[in-house]
């Protein structure tokens, strides 16, 4: 009986990711061959991007504020708070502005999505437009990729800006740092390949978020119990899938400019 669940499970797996890729592709597809409509592309810019600004501010900023506070607790006694301005600004380009805003994006953001076209799906409204011959795909996910593609890499450099300004004010004012302390050693030691791989990461993650909580949508069975079950599986499933896109992320594009700095220089 487990052998027999397990290839169960393991075919499901399959058929799940099979259906998944499928969507990015019709999506894709649908996106190329014949753009959606610029309003829907426009409410979508607004409702990811502009009422994201705040909860991402606020991450950002506090993140920041927290990570500058850290380095000098544990790094002052050692002679090294110098490197509060560049270990702020390195984790908040490379790592955490990436990660964070993906994560309150899919919070705030993914989860609607997830519930409305999940709404949609149990009360057959999906149904009513392919019976009007309307793609639900290039009518309903693409509007949202689109825009998510567009608004997620700026969301992520506003909350790395928000970090390192949080950083300098605990920096400059409470642990009395000399802002030229603070900004100076950033050029020396921030490169356009850690702002190439925010730009990436949050792409993909945009990526991501927004077409696994529309594949959970799609597929939402069971009435209203159904649509908040798939709700919490886009959450956690977004958020695992981020973390394990970050980890191969940041190994893959390290390994690429070793080799690329090695041939080059």
């Amino acid at each position: 009986m487990i052998a027999a669940a397990l290839k169960k499970n393991t075919l499901r797996s399959l058929e799940m990711i099979g259906e998944y890729v499928s969507l990015i592709v019709d999506v894709l597809y649908s996106s190329l061959r014949r753009p959606p409509s610029w309003a829907l592309v426009r409410e979508q810019l607004y409702h990811i991007g502009v009422m994201s600004v705040g909860v991402v501010a606020i991450t950002g900023f506090t993140t920041g504020f927290v990570l500058a506070a850290q380095s000098f607790y544990q790094l002052g006694e050692k002679g090294l708070s110098g490197v509060t301005g560049v270990l702020v600004a390195k984790s908040m380009i490379t790592e955490l502005g990436p990660i964070l805003t993906a994560f309150m994006v899919t919070g705030r953001v993914g989860s609607s999505m997830c519930a409305e076209i999940g709404s949609m799906k149990v009360t057959e409204q999906l149904d009513a437009l392919k019976s009007m011959a309307i793609n639900p795909n290039r009518y309903l996910i693409a509007p949202r990729f689109l825009a998510g593609s567009i608004m997620i890499p700026f969301l992520t450099l506003f909350s790395a800006v928000m970090g390192i300004f949080g950083g300098f004010l605990i920096s400059v004012f409470f642990f009395h740092m000399s802002p030229s302390n603070y900004f100076n050693p950033m050029p020396l030691h921030i490169s356009l390949f850690d702002l190439a791989t925010c730009f990436i990461k949050s792409t993909i993650f945009g990526v991501l978020l927004i077409t696994v909580c529309c594949y959970k949508g799609i597929k939402t069975t069971g009435g209203a119990a159904g649509v908040g079950k798939a709700t919490t599986q886009s959450v956690v499933t977004s958020y695992v899938l981020i973390l394990i896109f970050d980890l191969l992320l940041t190994m893959g594009l390290n390994m690429i400019y070793k080799e690329i700095k090695a041939s080059w220089f």
